[in-house]
Order: structure tokens, then sequence, then C-alpha cells
């Protein structure tokens, strides 16, 4: 078991049914999933880029990320049907709770300039954030890393509104402004 699923289980479910009162056990949010993205344009250009970050990705997430692909052709971005554009991989379980005890402790205090992220979520529930850097991650090899890259990380979880989310992400240690 997860250390940080030990502590929801243990801390955070208590905590949020004694918080709201009325409220069952398993009306508390709980996260479903972590979802990893990197969009990769330039990566069009050069053959290798796509390989070198999936190989990093499957670094971060313990897991092969998927190849996504352009639905469309738009000529003026030189982007072709079926051409791929990007990759994702979509953490559960035990591997999503270790990333999130990982970036929590490990990662976020290594971004530069760091004060917190915002408290603003997507109004459903779920709450995103962009990454400018994967250097800031300790499991890639620096000296490997031919250029730098983005990526979007959504915690999907099953609280209603932005405010039970913000709520369960706090509890869980994750650092707000």
């Amino acid at each position: 078991m997860s250390r940080l699923y030990k502590k929801y289980k243990e801390e955070i479910v208590p905590e949020l049914t004694s918080r709201h009162q009325g409220r069952n056990v398993m009306e508390c949010p709980v996260l479903k999933k972590v979802v990893i993205s990197m969009g990769l344009g330039e990566a069009l250009k050069d053959k290798n880029a796509l390989q070198e970050h999936s190989e990093e990705l499957a670094l971060l997430s313990g897991q092969k990320p998927v190849v996504t692909r352009a639905k469309k052709a738009i000529s003026n971005f030189k982007l072709r049907e079926e051409q791929p554009v990007g990759l994702m991989v979509t953490i559960r379980g035990k591997r999503m709770y270790d990333f999130i005890d990982r970036f929590c402790n490990i990662v976020a205090p290594r971004i530069r300039d760091f004060r917190g992220f915002g408290k603003k979520g997507d109004g459903t529930g779920n709450y995103s954030f962009g990454i400018d850097d994967q250097q800031i991650f300790p499991e890639i090899n620096l000296d490997k890393v031919k250029r730098t890259q983005g990526m979007n990380v959504t915690f999907v979880t099953s609280a209603k509104n932005d405010a039970d989310c913000i709520e369960l992400l706090t509890l869980l240690g994750f650092p707000f402004k």
C-alpha cells in the first residue's frame, strides 16, 4: 500500500467527513487518475524526439506512454492526418499515489521561483497545471536531455466542484498558494 494512500484512508477521509456534517464516507472525493501529456509540435522535424520523450515519460510514470496522433490534416501547420503530435499516459492506483507523493515532496520544491500552484480548477472537480521543464524530475538523466519539453498534468477526482477538489488535494499535501 502506498504511503499517501494509507494517509488518505486513515487521516484524510475522517477529516473530510468531520468537516462536512452529514457526508457519508462514500461521498468523500477520491482521486481517480492522473493524466500526463506532452505536446511534441517540434518533434515532427526530429525523428528521434518522439522516442526520447517517450522514454522520459515512461521513467516519470512507470508505464509506457501512448502516442497521440493528429485527427485532421492542417496545411498551415504542415500537419498530416495520423501524424504523431504528442504523448500521453494515464496513471491509476498505486503508481498514481506514488507519483503524487514524489511530485509534492521532491519535484515541486525543485521548480525555479516556485511559490505554489493557483487554486483555480476547471469547474467540474478536476485540477490541471502545466510544467515548463521536464528536468525538475530526479528520474531523468540530465546528460541525455537534448531539449527542454513541457507537460500538462491533470488530477481527475470524483469531486463535484472545485472547492472539494482543492480541499482534497490540500489534504494530500499538494502545494497551493
